[in-house]
């Protein structure tokens, strides 16, 4: 708390910006006095999982450009311990796909909220539905190209 103002911090890596990421923010900001947001890098995004599709400087100014934060920053680790001591953070809130990963921070006076993505899109099954799209799609245009006279030739050497 500072000068009687609740400090709410939420983070992620918020690739492929969809419905889901904006509900998070949205509820961290009904908690909150002040928003603060955190976006992962890419070094500390690829250190866990597949490299973001949209670079880490993009992804900071789409939350930037969003109402809902008053102030968005890097975000290098997943251990909020620094963060939150010196920012003040008096909640975190973290979609539910992380449950119990911060219950630590329990013990600095934190309060954590998993927020519920529930079921529906997230930024892995829009690029499975992007990739899956693709590939059928292709699949049908190779089906449908005609044989050239190549490949005939590569077929009767065979």
């Amino acid at each position: 708390m500072f000068n009687n103002k609740t400090i709410v911090y939420t983070s992620g890596t918020f690739d492929l910006f969809h419905y889901n990421h904006l509900r998070m923010i949205n509820y961290a900001r009904s908690l909150a006095d002040i928003l603060i947001v955190g976006v992962s890098t890419d070094e500390l995004v690829t250190s866990y999982k597949m490299p973001p599709t949209i670079p880490f400087n993009e992804r900071l100014q789409i939350i930037e450009a969003l109402k809902t934060p008053d102030i968005v920053i890097p975000q290098h680790s997943l251990d909020h311990t620094e963060i939150t001591k010196k920012l003040n953070i008096d909640a975190f809130v973290v979609g539910d796909d992380w449950f119990g990963k911060y219950d630590y921070l329990k013990d600095l006076g934190v309060q954590v909220f998993y927020f519920p993505y529930g079921t529906g899109v997230s930024s892995s099954s829009l690029k499975k539905t992007i990739y899956d799209s693709y590939e059928k799609e292709l699949y049908q245009q190779r089906k449908a190209k005609p044989v050239t006279v190549f490949d005939q030739n590569a077929a009767d050497v065979e």
